[in-house]
């Protein structure tokens, strides 16, 4: 130890006999042994076994062991069998931070989401569906989610200096807008990223998305075969692929019906939904359909309709789009389209986990189903 004069000094733990005050030569190890002995620990319990520790217990390699506990699949079952007994038998740990440093991998990935927190800790259950499947995804190959949350311009810098930090092996992008820059500043950076849904910047990003515009064609389709004459629509952003897609798909079935579009933009959220059914019902009150480009703004339609005296489905068929929990339980229930959040986060997972192994990665397309109850 280097004191503020400079001179240096060697300082260590001795015994000294209470009644002699004096210090006991060349006992103080056997003191120490006592003193592990009298507690019941064993001498060499702060000690970690090594490596090669355990590759001495099972008479192999170092070489082999480390092949072992790594997982790899090139040494014989017997010879794994006796590795494995030698590591429990020493209660070996692997050491996570050194092997990191040689394969140049933290074993985590950043989930992150393009809105505030207010949003994405709301009532919409898309957001903890994709959260909790790529968390279970991720865990069953020893990795872990990270999620950041990046609504605002503040939060868009600090998770591209987080992941250029090096701590995490990829990003998954969930819920970009147009104006997002993270999809462009992330993939600058060389680091494996892949996108929830289609990305809504011209960028060459893999993704996994639904078939939007096939979803919301079906559900379209569905009401004229209901009868359904003036069928109007509450799209989500425009600056979501998602609500670009889902509007297109209304579109395209009724330019090939000769009917018109009727039009209101809401923002994903139940209030939007109803704020958006009022406008309807005040620009057109004859329509007697509506599609919702998701359910909860649905469900904020279904609110307003009552509200106005409207009966649905007698006066106003509605059908939504996602197939949350709550669909079943609205009164009517609601005959809406499923889009399987979980699955689709699965996928965009394991479209990652191809990036960090090979490096390819192919866009990916899940199919959705149109599911009717007695709104419709």
């Amino acid at each position: 130890m280097r004191f503020l004069g400079g001179e240096r000094r060697r300082f260590g733990i001795v015994h000294v006999d209470s009644a002699t005050q004096r210090r006991p030569l060349k006992d103080g190890a056997l003191w120490y042994r006592e003193v592990i002995k009298r507690n019941g620990l064993r001498e060499n319990q702060m000690r970690r076994p090594t490596l090669e520790a355990v590759a001495a217990r099972a008479g192999v390699s170092r070489s082999t062991v480390s092949r072992v506990v790594n997982g790899q699949t090139t040494v014989t079952p017997d010879i794994r069998d006796v590795v494995m007994r030698a590591v429990n038998e020493l209660g070996y740990v692997p050491n996570g931070a050194a092997r990191n440093l040689v394969t140049q991998r933290t074993n985590s990935v950043a989930l992150v989401v393009s809105e505030p927190p207010n949003r994405v800790f709301s009532d919409d259950p898309m957001f903890s569906t994709v959260i909790r499947s790529a968390g279970i995804e991720l865990e069953a190959v020893n990795m872990q989610v990270v999620l950041l949350l990046a609504g605002s311009p503040e939060s868009h810098a600090r998770v591209e200096t987080y992941v250029a930090g090096g701590h995490v092996d990829g990003v998954m992008l969930v819920s970009s807008h147009g104006a997002d820059p993270l999809p462009v500043a992330l993939t600058r950076l060389r680091v494996p990223v892949v996108s929830y849904g289609r990305p809504a910047v011209p960028v060459a990003m893999p993704y996994v998305d639904s078939d939007n515009v096939g979803g919301a064609a079906a559900a379209v389709r569905h009401l004229l075969a209901r009868g359904r004459r003036r069928i109007a629509t509450i799209a989500g952003p425009l600056d979501m692929i998602g609500g670009q897609d889902r509007l297109a798909g209304y579109r395209d079935v009724l330019r090939d019906s000769d009917r018109r579009s009727i039009i209101a933009v809401g923002d994903f959220t139940r209030e939007s939904g109803a704020v958006a059914m009022r406008q309807l019902l005040a620009d057109d009150p004859d329509l007697d359909a509506v599609f919702a480009a998701n359910d909860l703004m649905a469900i904020g339609a279904m609110h307003a309709l009552r509200q106005a005296g409207r009966r649905i489905p007698d006066d106003v068929a509605v059908v939504g789009y996602d197939d949350i929990e709550a669909a079943r339980y609205t009164d009517p229930p609601l005959t809406t389209i499923h889009n399987p959040h979980a699955e689709q986060a699965a996928a965009m997972v394991r479209l990652l986990l191809g990036l960090l192994a090979d490096g390819s990665a192919d866009p990916s397309i899940v199919s959705t189903e149109l599911v009717v109850r007695t709104s419709s």
